[in-house]
């Protein structure tokens, strides 16, 4: 490495976010930039730990991480992006939105605080972008066949991107206004500014990409459509059925899917058209979020913004430790609380609590009942929650969000029309080369894996095209047979 003894030497530096007070009144990003001379001096802290966990059972994407380290230390900007670019077809959002399970496998984190991977991977790829260094490149040879990829998510962006540049054409269809799927419409521009988005959108188009949205494949085209001009079809449409509460008052106004409440934002943010009576909003309302992951975090930023008068977190899961326990030893992902910076910015949360009804007025929701839970294990072996007597409360909601996670794909005409076969946990079966049950038909991201983040929809895309490629190069010039098999 470059600067083999820079770990002891240097500490780990974090960017910072803006001021509470200031950025609660606008949803741009709440993350601030590092200097090249910051970054600099955390590449430096790398190590030459001669085993790096970080890119092999961290990163699901193998990013070669201590390499790019050097490459940045030693200020080699372009290698540095060409070398992340081969693993990484988009690290501007991982960079933004992913965790960085590769931080929680570093050697260093052992007896430190981890390098700065993340920071120096937005470093390098917005420098890239900068310097012009990353442009446009249309593949110089094309081949014959054509792609359709029904989905633009992280999973079908990144199937488009590899397939397009091994010269296949490549359409992506979305039945949104614009492309991007959860990128867009799920994740909050406090998370990931959507000029961030629209500039790789427009660098694919430029590349050769075509992109038909506003399209429902399905309902406004079949999938006899997509046979007859296409030699392949990637279904990359997320895990998009929510987990519901069946409990009493579910039916009442006011109570949403959180994934529902986030994209109606986004689509305010980008001046959409939101239905008047279907329009949800925080504003003067005490809000309370059903759900402590991640998505119950953006839902919280989202309605502090809003004007919520109250916000409240009700999470069924005791609250993870502040330091590694010993049931999830380095370098595996660490069961660990970790306070986002929506957490920072206000409402509460309150932990072993399960929401056991709802009741309302005039048809609309305004109280939640919820009791505390002990977590128990029965003779099986299974950890299960268990009512404590004497803790019922209630809490006053006029917004309720149910952040409970995702069950599935859901089913659409269009995997009807296919006629795909499904696993017991209701996900899609597919071969080792991510083809489904119909020949030429390929799935993609959390339609298959189910709901997770976005660098492992990327790395499970990337396994996709893959396939698709191998597919259509064994079969050479034939036409594709849709019978099942």
């Amino acid at each position: 490495m470059g600067k083999q003894r820079g770990f002891l030497e240097f500490d780990r530096m974090e960017p910072g976010c803006r001021d509470v007070s200031v950025r609660l009144k606008d949803f741009d990003s709440v993350e601030l930039c590092m200097f090249d001379s910051d970054i600099n001096m955390q590449a430096a802290r790398c190590m030459d730990c001669g085993m790096p966990f970080c890119h092999g059972c961290g990163c699901p994407l193998f990013n070669v991480i201590p390499e790019l380290n050097d490459l940045v230390y030693n200020h080699r900007w372009q290698e540095a992006a060409d070398l992340l670019l081969s693993t990484n077809n988009f690290p501007e959002f991982t960079a933004r939105v992913c965790p960085a399970l590769c931080e929680k496998a570093c050697v260093l984190a052992l007896n430190d605080e981890p390098v700065t991977i993340r920071q120096i991977e937005l470093a390098i790829i917005e420098k890239a972008f900068e310097t012009g260094h990353l442009r446009a490149r249309p593949p110089t040879v094309r081949q014959v066949e054509r792609v359709a990829v029904v989905g633009s998510g992280p999973a079908g962006l990144v199937v488009a991107d590899d397939l397009n540049k091994s010269g296949y054409n490549v359409v992506v269809y979305d039945r949104e206004k614009h492309a991007g799927g959860i990128l867009r419409y799920g994740i909050p521009d406090f998370k990931l500014e959507k000029s961030v988005l629209n500039r790789r959108i427009q660098l694919m188009r430029d590349e050769g990409i075509d992109f038909e949205c506003g399209v429902s494949v399905g309902e406004d085209v079949s999938f006899k459509y997509l046979r007859d001009r296409f030699d392949a079809v990637c279904l990359a449409g997320g895990s998009r059925e929510p987990r519901d509460l069946n409990v009493p008052g579910r039916g009442l106004q006011g109570i949403h899917f959180a994934m529902e409440y986030l994209t109606q934002q986004n689509k305010r943010l980008m001046q959409e058209y939101i239905e008047p009576t279907l329009n949800i909003t925080a504003k003067e309302k005490d809000v309370v979020i059903i759900g402590g992951g991640d998505t119950g975090s953006d839902c919280l930023g989202t309605a502090l913004r809003q004007g919520a008068k109250t916000v409240r977190q009700l999470e069924i899961l005791p609250r993870p430790p502040d330091v590694r326990p010993e049931t999830t030893p380095w370098p595996a992902w660490p069961n660990v609380y970790r306070e986002t910076s929506s957490n920072k910015e206000g409402g509460e949360c309150k932990w072993c609590v399960s929401t056991i009804g709802f009741t309302g007025n005039s048809g609309c929701v305004d109280k939640v009942h919820c009791v505390e839970v002990n977590w128990v294990t029965d003779e099986s072996g299974k950890t299960l929650p268990e009512k404590r007597n004497g803790t019922e409360s209630e809490i006053e909601a006029q917004l309720v969000l149910l952040a409970l996670g995702f069950t599935g794909s859901g089913s659409d005409r269009l995997m009807n029309e296919i006629g795909l076969t499904r696993n017991q946990a209701g996900n899609i079966n597919l071969n080792n080369m991510h083809m489904t049950s119909v020949n030429g038909v390929f799935l993609a991201g959390d339609m298959c894996t189910g709901q997770s983040l976005v660098v492992k929809a990327l790395a499970d895309g990337k396994k996709c095209a893959d396939g698709i490629i191998r597919y259509l190069q064994a079969r050479g010039s034939l036409r594709w047979n849709f019978s099942k098999g």
